[in-house]
């Protein structure tokens, strides 16, 4: 019984939303327990986005994203902007973002075309997307 414990309980070896970039450990399935910086589109677990805010408060530093190191978003609107410039350039995680932005604002016609195009360069999120979307026929023909 220990044994089937162990092999149930494990930490998987990975998982479709990949290693965290900064410690290379596989990132959580919980959404909640990583955060998406829009300058790059990189996911990054909590515990790495706390040491990179423990290392910018004891240096006093500016907040910076923790992969990239570029200033962080200050609104919104600086975030959209971002995502913007990284769909442009057929980057799948962020023609997702631009996507749920789109269906928020009502425009689901739109949010389904980004969803299709990321899901074309391989997003997993965005074939889950289109499929509770053609599901329910949100953004498509049911």
């Amino acid at each position: 019984a220990e044994l089937w414990d162990e092999i149930l309980f494990k930490q998987p070896e990975s998982s479709h939303e990949g290693d965290c970039p900064i410690c290379c450990l596989p990132l959580s399935l919980d959404n909640e327990k990583s955060a998406v910086f829009s300058c790059c589109v990189t996911t990054i677990c909590h515990g790495c986005v706390l040491a990179n805010r423990a290392r910018e408060k004891q240096n006093k530093l500016q907040h910076a994203c923790p992969f990239c190191r570029r200033p962080m978003a200050k609104t919104e609107k600086d975030s959209e902007t971002n995502y913007i410039k990284r769909a442009a350039v057929n980057d799948p995680r962020a023609l997702v973002q631009v996507g749920i932005n789109h269906s928020n604002r009502g425009d689901h016609q739109s949010a389904a075309e980004h969803f299709a195009k990321a899901a074309e360069l391989g997003d997993a999120e965005a074939h889950h997307m289109l499929s509770v979307w053609y599901r329910n026929g949100i953004g498509v023909e049911k």
